[in-house]
C-alpha cells in the first residue's frame, strides 16, 4: 500500500474536486470513471481547475500537481497499493452496494474505504462486506477543492482506528473534518442547514420578509460572524457570562420558537410558488457559479492568511 496515493472512483464534479485537493497536496491520484473517456477528459478539467486554484493563492504548483493527477482504465489498478479510495458515484443505494463490494473485494488491506454520500449512510452499503471495519462516510461541502469541511460518519462497525485515520489524511491534505459520532440522516450540515431553509421558507411564504431581505439577513447579517465562528462561540461572545448567562437570558424566547417549528408544508407548492414569484427570473447559472467560485476562494485564502498569520 502506498501512503500517499488515492483511488478517485467517479470523475464528475465532486471527483474532480478530490483529485484537485489530493493532488495539491502531494498525493499520486488515480482517476476512474466507469464511463467511456471521462476520466481522461479530467484530466484536462482538473489541470485547468488547479491553474484557477493557483492564480486565487490555493495552489503553489498547479502544473506539478496535475501531473500527479493520473486516469486509468480499471478499478483495479485505480485500488492498487491505494492508502484511501475515494467514492463519489451517484446517490443510488443500490449503486453503493455494488461498488462497494467491489471496492472492499479489490482494494488491498488497511485501505480505507469512503463515499462522499451526501444522504445515504454507510451502514446501508457496507453491512455484509468482510472489510466493513475500514468503511465510511466523508461527506465534502459543495465545491470541496474552496470549502474545506468534510464530515466523516462510520456505521456502528466502523472501527475507530480507521476514523482516526481518515480524519489525520482529511486534515494533512488541507481539510477540515469533523467526526458524526451517530449515525443520522442528513449528517450534520444539512441538518443545521435544513433547519434554518425551513425557518426561511415560512418567513417568506408567510410574508414576514422578502427572500432577497431574507438573503440579505444571513449574508449581512449571521454569515459574517458563522464565517470564522460557530454558534457556540458565537452566544459565549453575546452575553457578559457567555454560553450559561445566554442561554439563562434567552432560552425562553428560544423555547418558544422550539414549540413551534415550521413544518414539512413550507416546501410544498403554494409557499413554494410565492417565494419564486417575488424571487424573480433565474440568473445565468453557470455564470453565476463562477461568481460563486471566486468569491469562496477568495473569502478561503483570506481566512488562510489570518490563520496562518
Amino acid at each position: 500500500m502506498h501512503p500517499s496515493k488515492v483511488a478517485i472512483v467517479g470523475a464528475g464534479l465532486i471527483g474532480r474536486a478530490w483529485a484537485m485537493i489530493f493532488a495539491r497536496a502531494g498525493w499520486q491520484v488515480a482517476l476512474f470513471d466507469p464511463a467511456p473517456g471521462i476520466a481522461a477528459q479530467a484530466e484536462g478539467l482538473c489541470a485547468q481547475g488547479l491553474t484557477d486554484l493557483a492564480e486565487q493563492g490555493l495552489c503553489e504548483d498547479p502544473a506539478g500537481a496535475a501531473r500527479r493527477i493520473q486516469a486509468v482504465g480499471s478499478l483495479a489498478e485505480a485500488v492498487s497499493d491505494a492508502a484511501l479510495v475515494q467514492e463519489n458515484g451517484p446517490e443510488r443505494l443500490e449503486v453503493k452496494q455494488e461498488l462497494f463490494a467491489e471496492l472492499d473485494r479489490l482494494a488491498p488491506p488497511g485501505c480505507i474505504l469512503a463515499s462522499s454520500s451526501s444522504a445515504i449512510r454507510a451502514s446501508l452499503f457496507t453491512e455484509a462486506l468482510p472489510g466493513r471495519g475500514r468503511c465510511l462516510v466523508a461527506h465534502p461541502v459543495n465545491p470541496p477543492h474552496l470549502i474545506p469541511l468534510v464530515e466523516l460518519s462510520g456505521a456502528p462497525w466502523t472501527s475507530p482506528e480507521s476514523i482516526a485515520r481518515a480524519r489525520e489524511i482529511y486534515a494533512a491534505i488541507g481539510q477540515v473534518p469533523i467526526a458524526v459520532l451517530k449515525e443520522v440522516e442528513g449528517f450534520i450540515l444539512n441538518r443545521l442547514q435544513g433547519a434554518l431553509l425551513a425557518e426561511a421558507f415560512r418567513l417568506v411564504s408567510e410574508g414576514y420578509v422578502s427572500p432577497q431581505d431574507l438573503d440579505h439577513t444571513v449574508k449581512d447579517g449571521l454569515g459574517l460572524r458563522w464565517s470564522f465562528m460557530g454558534p457556540f462561540e458565537t452566544i459565549e461572545l453575546n452575553a457578559p457570562g457567555g454560553i450559561p448567562d445566554y442561554c439563562a437570558r434567552y432560552t425562553g424566547f428560544y423555547r418558544r420558537l422550539a414549540a413551534d417549528p415550521a413544518r414539512p408544508e413550507v416546501y410544498e407548492a403554494p409557499a413554494v410558488g410565492r417565494i419564486l414569484e417575488e424571487w424573480g427570473a433565474p440568473p445565468d447559472l453557470p455564470e453565476k457559479m463562477r461568481w460563486r467560485d471566486r468569491r469562496l476562494a477568495a473569502l478561503r485564502a483570506h481566512k488562510l492568511t489570518q490563520e496562518e498569520g
